[in-house]
């Protein structure tokens, strides 16, 4: 073999130094190749590879894989769990009544399609809906650090303990740790409560989880215009 590049047992490159360099259209094969940080140049790259992905369990039991909706320039990133039924079958994240009480939300802000952009942790539906494993959450992991990097958001919402987890590494639930925030990175992170929640607490007295999240999303909408002022 030539010292310059000797092709290993996973198909990647090895360079002079020794390091690796994964050819990127293996990406969707196995978890085992990593998705290095500038792979990708759009959100349309990352949907050709989800929609192809093989990287965990998910993908025998995906219709579409879903990659996200909104501005890839949006100041503020909302980031959920995984889709559900609706988002499978549609390929967009947050449209079933989650997403239409989600967008009712932001919307009660002022806070518009340009400016929010929106993506789960996994990107194919967990049967029955239930919370992505953590083996789940880390093979996709590399596509939402590549979209984080591509959008570039001043502010990240976590809907869910999955996406809390994954981006923080916060082990504690929504509950305790919603409504505050959390530099990291030079970005504001918040925890908010998961629309489906407030769906099923649909109380809008004071200390429920509505109310709560009212005065979360407020507080986003002011973070927003106190960063866009500096």
């Amino acid at each position: 073999m030539a010292s310059e590049q000797q092709i290993d047992l996973f198909g990647a490159v090895a360079s002079e130094t020794g390091t690796p360099a994964f050819d990127p259209e293996l990406i969707p094969t196995s978890a085992a190749i990593p998705i290095l940080p500038g792979t990708y140049t759009s959100m349309e790259q990352i949907k050709v590879h989800c929609n192809t992905c093989q990287r965990c369990p998910l993908a025998a039991g995906r219709t579409n894989a879903v990659i996200g909706r909104g501005s890839t320039s949006a100041p503020i990133m909302l980031v959920g769990e995984g889709p559900g039924q609706y988002e499978d079958e549609s390929g967009q994240p947050f449209v079933g009544k989650s997403g239409q009480l989600l967008d009712k939300i932001l919307e009660s802000v002022r806070l518009t399609s340009d400016e929010v952009f929106i993506c789960n942790v996994v990107k194919c539906r967990p049967p029955g809906n239930r919370t992505p494993t953590t083996q789940e959450a880390e093979a996709c992991s590399g596509y939402l650090q590549e979209q984080i990097r591509m959008v570039n958001p001043q502010i990240i919402l976590l809907t869910g303990a999955t996406a809390l987890k994954g981006l923080l590494g916060i082990k504690e639930g929504i509950t305790k740790v919603r409504g505050k925030w959390i530099e990291k990175d030079g970005r504001f992170y918040m925890p908010i409560f998961h629309p489906a929640y407030l769906l099923r607490n649909p109380s809008r007295e004071q200390g429920s989880p509505k109310w709560l999240m009212w005065q979360d999303v407020q507080a986003v909408r002011t973070k927003l215009d106190e960063l866009q002022q500096v």
